[in-house]
């Protein structure tokens, strides 16, 4: 099937109409700010348990990356994302998200030749180790500070 410019330009037309702009910024701006409102009522929670600031905000980013790890292992990250668009991209959450992602994807391949292997393909050494050692570095840091 041999196809014109024209003939494929309505097609795609067809297949991609346009978005609306003013409601997506509206979503972005909304999920957006409910991911930071969140962060700000863990760091107020926190807070009330008696953790200093800088302590009680490195427990938040831990909780955050943590929350947007299992969101996006059941599958929920994903959905809030089809209607938060570019607000599930907050910086913390939407990296968890991008870290996650493909080793769920490669888990089906096998725990070392699928997802030991092909993370540092796609995440990268820097931001496997980096998430990795944040979340083990900020529990062993909450612990010594409970006992």
């Amino acid at each position: 099937m041999k196809l014109s410019k024209e003939e494929y330009s309505k097609m795609t037309e067809k297949a991609s109409p346009d978005s609306p702009l003013f409601l997506d910024c509206l979503k972005a701006f909304l999920f957006g700010g409910g991911f930071c409102v969140v962060g700000q009522l863990l760091l107020n929670a926190y807070q009330a348990l008696g953790l200093d600031k800088e302590t009680a905000g490195t427990v938040v980013s831990v909780s955050l990356v943590f929350v947007g790890a299992a969101l996006t292992a059941i599958g929920w990250y994903d959905k809030i994302a089809k209607h938060a668009g570019a607000g599930s991209l907050v910086p913390i959450t939407g990296f968890a998200n991008s870290v996650v992602a493909p080793a769920i994807e490669f888990k089906s391949e096998g725990y070392v030749l699928g997802l030991g292997a092909k993370m540092f393909i796609i995440a990268g050494p820097v931001i496997v180790y980096g998430t990795l050692a944040s979340v083990v570095y900020g529990l062993i840091y909450f612990l010594f500070t409970l006992f």
